[in-house]
């Protein structure tokens, strides 16, 4: 089942012997359950494009499809609340909110809904993130990689349509960025959550059911892991 469409995305920048098209006619599917990688120099625009998709930043021509919703016929209003609960981001730098311990910053999804979370689910959350002991900790109180897990559980806590990862290992040493990685698979594979991760760690990508390279704001390359 397709999850995400993309037809025909740019995004360009300035106008004439100063434009940049950062994004360039780019067209993919993403089946429901993928787990993909997409990488590609310093550069190349592999983060405006997920910005792209996640809703956060509006392409200058494409559609982008997400569970069958044309994200960008949504005015401003709609298109953040179809963000918060369909679309589940993870940045390199966490972007926690540091008066808020573990639970309420995974919550705050939830809680921005006017929902409440059972005690059940977020325990279950809590113990698959290695944070149960952490609950009660502020962000200044933890690890990077306990940030990074943190920002994980409120990425997933929605079940939404679809996880995106900007570098999410970019600012862990490697011990943390395995775990990080290893806590995406897991989420993959047990939850069957779709993930499409940014990163320019080809080893990192390899975890990944599908690598796609791009270079210049174009796909030069789609293919299956082995």
């Amino acid at each position: 089942m397709e999850i995400l469409k993309v037809e025909h995305l740019c995004k360009t920048y300035g106008k004439g012997e100063t434009e940049i098209r950062a994004v360039d006619d780019m067209s993919f599917t993403v089946q429901k359950g993928e787990f993909v990688a997409i990488v590609g120099a310093s550069g190349s625009g592999k983060s405006t494009l997920l910005h792209l998709l996640g809703g956060v930043d509006r392409p200058t021509s494409g559609k982008v499809f997400i569970d069958g919703e044309d994200i960008y016929q949504l005015n401003n209003d709609a298109l953040a609340i179809f963000r918060r609960r369909q679309v589940g981001l993870i940045y390199q730098f966490y972007n926690l909110i540091p008066i808020l311990n573990v639970e309420e910053n995974i919550t705050l999804p939830c809680r921005l809904d006017g929902k409440k979370v059972g005690e059940e689910r977020i325990k279950e959350m809590l113990t698959n993130l290695g944070l149960l002991d952490r609950r009660n900790h502020l962000p200044s109180e933890l690890s990077g990689g306990q940030q990074q897990r943190t920002s994980i559980g409120r990425a997933l806590i929605n079940n939404p349509a679809i996880v995106l990862a900007d570098e999410p290992t970019g600012n862990l040493d490697s011990k943390a960025s395995s775990e990080i990685v290893e806590l995406l698979r897991l989420s993959n594979k047990k939850l069957k959550q779709t993930i499409i991760m940014i990163t320019h760690d080809l080893d990192i990508a390899l975890a990944a059911d599908r690598i796609i390279t791009i270079d210049d704001g174009k796909i030069i390359k789609d293919e299956k892991n082995a």
